[in-house]
């Protein structure tokens, strides 16, 4: 293992120039597969933070004692959908209305009857804010003798499932085309250091080295470049990332970074292009000579 630590310092020491190229080249090429992916992050933290409005609102019948509600809630509270309920009183709504509809404040105040009626605000699960679970709830939620209405937005829940579904399906695409092109230039630049070291090389193979002792210092040379890229492509990331919300964050919040175990897993999958690069163009050179 010595040894091989020792041939890839002196092979960065005998050709820095090539030894950056080959850093930046991986490095540029996982800051574009990194860039998708901040996009991405923060492109799905968007869709939470709509699903997190995803509810279930049942209007109650004018009337109902409050201990039918109560005893309601608590049943309402154990679906295994169900992540809080909150009643809703007539005078809440209309104070509510009053607050949020400026339009139709002055008509709120001058009523002499309050036309709004009491309701059960469901919030579901993170797991379950789609409309499948929505409607199923829904449906459990009229079998309560003093629910008159029912209603969770369905067009609009729909909307949000199939926009998930198609975030999900064009970010695997993308991230996939990404990853190749990715793979394919670091193969290309290991490929260039492989070349320039053939006749080294072939006079390990006339002294009898195996194939194994000869992968072994690119291979950790892959490596090696990967985590450097990676590390580069990780700090041109987040400088893209910091200039992007200091342009525009003044009318944007919520933007996220990598958390540490989503970097931690960037650079492994720096470190495994490398490798993969590596043991390809290494391979491809030793079937050759």
């Amino acid at each position: 293992m010595r040894l091989q630590i020792r041939e890839v310092l002196r092979s960065f020491r005998r050709t820095p120039l090539l030894s950056a190229l080959s850093i930046a080249a991986i490095g540029f090429s996982l800051f574009t597969i990194g860039l998708f992916g901040l996009v991405a992050i923060n492109f799905q933290q968007a869709l939470t933070g709509l699903a997190e409005r995803v509810e279930v609102v049942g209007f109650v019948l004018r009337g109902t004692p409050t201990e039918s509600i109560t005893l309601a809630s608590q049943d309402i509270a154990a679906f295994p959908e169900v992540l809080d309920v909150n009643f809703v009183t007539e005078e809440q709504a209309l104070t509510r209305a009053q607050r949020e509809l400026v339009e139709f404040r002055e008509a709120y105040r001058d009523l002499a009857v309050n036309p709004l009626p009491a309701s059960l605000e469901i919030r579901l699960k993170p797991n379950f804010r789609d409309v499948k679970h929505a409607q199923q709830v829904a449906e459990r939620l009229r079998g309560f003798p003093f629910v008159e209405d029912v209603r969770y937005g369905r067009d609009w829940v729909e909307r949000l499932d199939r926009l998930r579904n198609m975030a999900g399906v064009v970010g695997l695409v993308i991230g996939f085309a990404f990853a190749v092109v990715a793979i394919v230039i670091i193969g290309v630049t290991i490929r260039i250091t492989v070349l320039q070291r053939a006749k080294e090389i072939s006079i390990m193979r006339l002294v009898g080295a195996t194939n194994g002792f000869i992968r072994g210092p690119f291979l950790l040379e892959g490596a090696t470049k990967g985590i450097l890229g990676g590390l580069f492509s990780i700090a041109l990331c987040w400088i893209s990332f910091i200039l992007f919300r200091s342009r525009l964050g003044a009318g944007i919040s919520g933007l996220v970074f990598f958390t540490e175990l989503q970097v931690m897993a960037f650079l492994f999958f720096g470190v495994l292009m490398g490798l993969g690069g590596s043991l390809v163009s290494v391979g491809r050179h030793l079937r050759n000579v």
